[in-house]
């Protein structure tokens, strides 16, 4: 009797497994580290600045008169930005963590024989793996500091803490030199491979949901008294109404980091694609989008996208290389909606 094929459910989501909070600044020496519960925060505050004009100019601009003409009208610019105090050498950024179980099992599936095969898919891939390799990438991207963006560039000296909370208390704490560790790979060096590997375990456990697994994430930079500090910048939907050329993000008055930009680099883990060698890692995305590149590092015509090796698997039981697997399984990790309307 033929098996009736199994065909990719058009209601198909998935709730993200790492889940963090958004990021909050404070200020304060790097030699009271031990008491930074009492700093104080960074605060957003406007100014504004006269810019020049420094844009490309179309040729019929380039005229001597008219360049003259322009750069006599001022570039008047009002925006928000965030400082250390003159006294104040490190920034502190702190955030939670919450990894949760369940990975690979939909939110919402409207085919049963579908979320069958899928259920037996990730049974499959995680008694063959585990959650190990990804776990070892996560805790990596925790303790280099990949989360601080732009606020690690030039640092003098960055220590990262994690701890793992259990009934609001810190169970057990690691303390990293986040310059110490890549961007480019995750290797461990010697001296922090014991404490990435215990972290990497709870992790994975998390993941597995065999273990509540939820993280305090605190970063110390320093970056030289008064230095600008960098949180993340507001999208402004309706420019007509703000009259700010740039605004920062901010918690209750206190500057902060959106979660959505800590998740971006934590799940920064995707070495498995075309180019990774010279480019690095990537985000994990269904296409490999690097938005500040222009570029899709996954194509569907090279049948290395989310979609394909996730269809192949299920669908046409064409099982993938390890380590697209890796990548298939991190992107249900990422969470997301992946169901197939059938409209062309």
């Amino acid at each position: 009797m033929a098996t009736t094929a199994i065909k990719t459910a058009s209601v198909l989501a998935f709730e993200r497994k790492l889940d963090p909070s958004d990021a909050l600044f404070f200020a304060g020496s790097w030699i009271d580290r031990a008491t930074s519960g009492k700093w104080p925060a960074v605060i957003v505050r406007e100014k504004s600045v006269r810019g020049t004009i420094s844009n490309r100019l179309k040729t019929k601009d380039q005229d001597p008169a008219k360049l003259d003409a322009a750069i006599e009208n001022p570039n008047l610019q009002t925006v928000d930005v965030a400082t250390l105090p003159a006294d104040a050498d490190t920034l502190k950024v702190s955030f939670t963590l919450r990894v949760l179980g369940g990975a690979g099992t939909p939110s919402a599936c409207n085919n049963a024989d579908y979320q069958h095969k899928l259920q037996d898919t990730v049974k499959g891939y995680v008694e063959a793996h585990g959650f190990d390799e990804l776990a070892r990438r996560y805790a990596s991207n925790l303790a280099n500091g990949r989360f601080l963006w732009r606020n690690r560039l030039g640092a003098e000296q960055v220590v990262v803490q994690v701890a793992h909370l259990v009934d609001g208390q810190a169970a057990q704490t690691w303390t990293f030199d986040a310059l110490a560790l890549s961007l480019r790979d995750f290797d461990a060096p010697p001296e922090a491979a014991a404490a990435l590997a215990q972290l990497s375990t709870l992790i994975a456990e998390g993941l597995a949901g065999s273990r509540h697994t939820l993280l305090q994430v605190t970063a110390f930079v320093r970056a030289g008294a008064g230095q600008e500090v960098f949180p993340s910048q507001e999208l402004i939907l309706d420019k007509a109404k703000s009259s700010k050329s740039k605004t920062l993000y901010e918690v209750g008055g206190i500057a902060g980091m959106h979660s959505q930009k800590l998740g971006n680099a934590l799940r920064s883990i995707d070495t498995w694609y075309k180019g990774a060698a010279e480019n690095g890692p990537i985000a994990v995305e269904p296409y490999g989008s690097v938005t500040t590149q222009g570029k899709a590092y996954r194509q569907p015509k090279q049948k290395d996208d989310f979609y394909s090796l996730f269809d192949n698997w299920l669908v046409k039981d064409v099982q993938p290389d390890v380590e697209q697997q890796h990548f298939v399984m991190a992107t249900l990790i990422r969470g997301g909606v992946f169901g197939d309307s059938g409209k062309e």
